[in-house]
């Protein structure tokens, strides 16, 4: 298992750790007050790990970097983030995957989204502050999800007053990772993209 959190901490701890759970639970990572568990994906050992933030970063780097940890270890940095910024997301690329026919998936609070070949975002050492994945304003307003694309033909958002729309992927469209996107969903005043998924 792959954990990431908030703040960019990460920690890849074997499946077997959690084999006999308590009723009560045992604890999976170790975390400091400031933080919070965000994300958590199953891995082989030999995937790749891409983080992206709300601010706009993206990081690509192979999970092998993070060494294997037992269940209360805190983790190590994964992505060197700037002040008020936090990871929104992780997508694991599997071994093998095609960069040339895969994409990444970017849906911003204010209903803006856009698909980026990943083939853009190239692989990097665990650690630093990655690449400009998207352009940040308050038109489109921080990064909420993110989704590799592969087969999935269909988006579904639902924001944060139960509004919902289901669209063609193949509407939003291929941009380059410096863009802002386009609008994906219009939203009432007040309400924000609360999350995605893809079909």
């Amino acid at each position: 298992l792959v954990m990431v959190t908030e703040r960019g901490i990460m920690k890849r701890v074997a499946a077997a750790a959690f084999e006999n759970v308590r009723r009560s639970g045992i604890q999976a990572i170790g975390l400091k007050r400031d933080d919070a568990l965000k994300s958590v994906a199953v891995t082989n050992g030999e995937d790749e790990v891409l983080l992206v933030s709300s601010g706009g970063q993206a990081i690509r780097f192979r999970e092998g970097e993070i060494r294997a940890m037992g269940r209360g270890a805190s983790g190590v940095k994964a992505i060197r983030l700037k002040k008020g910024d936090l990871v929104v997301g992780q997508a694991i690329i599997r071994r093998g995957l095609d960069d040339q026919k895969s994409g990444l998936l970017v849906v911003m609070a204010q209903g803006f989204g856009k698909r980026t070949p990943l083939k853009e975002y190239k692989r990097q050492r665990r650690g630093g502050s990655g690449l400009k994945t998207a352009k940040i304003t308050a038109k489109n307003g921080a990064i909420v999800s993110t989704h590799i694309i592969r087969e999935e033909a269909e988006l579904i958002a639902i924001s944060r007053k139960g509004q919902v729309i289901r669209t063609k992927l193949s509407d939003i469209p291929i941009l380059g990772r410096a863009t802002q996107g386009v609008r994906v969903m219009r939203l009432e005043e007040g309400d924000a993209i609360a999350s995605i998924t893809t079909l």
